[in-house]
């Protein structure tokens, strides 16, 4: 372990903040499509809300895995990043809850009364298998 990884409580309570995180996945013929996407983490599990007939979620289903990046943009930096198998069901609601989470109370409410999870809404559930991270934070003392 270096000195800059993070234990694995540290990861967790990381993934547990509120970041944008980046979503890889496989694209055949393509570079990886890479997006920014809401989540929550749960469960040892990384969630992510999004409409099953979307490019995203056509390509988890063909690519059955993914990874997700989730940084700290303010020095000193940190990310964490997670590889792993995934799982896309059909889901219903959440929508508030996420956005809140993202937009606080207000705006949240604003935003979910104004984008209504569709009847195809489903969640991605990413596996972790693989990790690196990183806080710099700790190279300073």
């Amino acid at each position: 372990m270096a000195a800059t990884d993070m234990t694995v409580a540290e990861r967790e309570a990381f993934l547990a903040g509120v970041h944008v995180g980046i979503l890889a996945i496989e694209h055949p013929g393509h570079g990886p499509l890479a997006l920014p996407i809401w989540y929550w983490w749960e469960g040892g599990q990384v969630h992510v809300s999004m409409d099953g007939s979307s490019l995203k979620a056509r390509l988890l289903r063909a690519a059955g895995r993914a990874t997700l990046t989730v940084q700290d943009e303010t020095p000193p930096y940190k990310y964490v990043s997670v590889e792993g198998p995934v799982t896309v069901e059909s889901s219903h609601g959440g929508g508030l809850a996420l956005a809140t989470r993202y937009l606080g109370p207000e705006l949240g409410q604003w935003y979910a009364d104004n984008n209504p999870p569709g009847d195809d809404t489903v969640v991605m559930s990413l596996t972790p298998e693989r990790w690196r991270t990183i806080d710099y934070g700790k190279a300073m003392g």
